[in-house]
């Protein structure tokens, strides 16, 4: 399982965006060189946010993007299904039949409860981790995943007791 750049740069935009001060904003070409970014890989990315309504924009000499709420409200969650969509969706069966109009493992299939279960715990991960919480160093944000996985481990044990 890969994470794609485009994920991987929407994110870090979304970070230099979140983290700046200025009433302005950034614009593409000090994000672009901020993240190392081509100009035009940098507004294509910019343009899925801001269409996703976690940025906006405003034009002219003090122009530039700035997050559309703030960042407590924006789940890393709902920017990755934004940036790529999920692992697993409903359609993963009918888009990964084969030659067949239908996947010949549709009634019983052991692969497909893997990929809903790796899902579900995605989403129960980043659900719950915003933006602001991955403006904080690499160690913060560590200790919350790992304190959010030993929860989410916990509700399952109880689950099953």
């Amino acid at each position: 399982m890969k994470f794609n750049s485009q994920e991987e740069y929407g994110l870090r935009l979304l970070l230099r965006i979140g983290k700046n001060n200025s009433p302005n904003g950034l614009t593409i070409p000090e994000l672009s060189e901020m993240e190392g970014l081509t100009e035009a890989n940098a507004a294509k990315i910019l343009r899925i946010l801001r269409l996703a309504n976690f940025i906006e924009s405003s034009r002219g000499q003090t122009g530039g993007y700035k997050l559309s709420r703030p960042a407590n409200e924006i789940l890393v969650g709902d920017i990755l299904t934004a940036l790529g969509g999920k692992l697993y969706e409903s359609s993963f069966c009918e888009l990964h039949a084969g030659v067949e109009n239908i996947c010949t493992n549709s009634i019983d299939c052991s692969i497909r409860s893997l990929w809903k279960t790796i899902q579900t715990m995605l989403d129960g991960v980043l659900k719950k981790i915003s933006l602001q919480d991955l403006l904080g160093n690499e160690q913060q944000v560590e200790l919350l995943v790992t304190n959010l996985t030993d929860e989410l481990e916990q509700k399952k044990a109880n689950h099953y007791t």
